[in-house]
């Protein structure tokens, strides 16, 4: 079974979607997207990254209240400083070191990064080792380096061993 479809997932959106753009379930169109799904998928297999290691599933769960509550907060944070006196916005760009090292983790921490109000993941330098973001409003840049770190980098690296 994994030889016909080597990414079950990528197979059944495959099919789904063919159906959903053709809006039918006519038997001619469910063929075309039953071979798409066969073909697709094992034509692409070598272009394809493997699969991330995920090493503490719960730590995703953890990571996700986090980010959540700091969505909130953000928001909150940035409305604040956008009604409030323009004098009191001080935007930079914030070079974090990075101690990740697996790309799915680092691609996770920018995403992250990006997700949340007021800071935005703006370029990875060429040895991976530091994220380049951009803050809405930095007092302390230690401590936003320092949050990033604890908040986000800490659990990713729990979930992606």
């Amino acid at each position: 079974m994994k030889r016909l479809l080597p990414a079950p997932l990528m197979s059944a959106t495959l099919l789904v979607v063919w159906l959903l753009l053709n809006n039918t379930v006519d038997p001619a169109h469910v063929a075309v997207g039953s071979l798409l799904a066969v073909v697709v998928p094992r034509w692409t297999t070598k272009g394809r990254p493997q699969a991330p290691r995920i090493g503490r599933p719960m730590a995703i769960v953890r990571l996700a209240l986090v980010v959540l509550l700091d969505i909130v907060r953000s928001n909150i944070e940035v409305a604040r400083r956008i009604l409030g006196s323009e004098a009191a916005i001080r935007p930079r760009f914030v070079w974090v070191p990075l101690t990740l090292t697996d790309p799915y983790a680092v691609l996770s921490l920018a995403a992250v990064v990006t997700l949340t109000p007021g800071t935005l993941s703006a370029e990875l330098s060429p040895d991976r080792r530091h994220l380049l973001v951009h803050a809405f409003n930095v007092d302390d840049e230690q401590a936003l380096i320092g949050a990033i770190k604890s908040r986000y980098e800490t659990p990713l690296k729990e979930i992606f061993r």
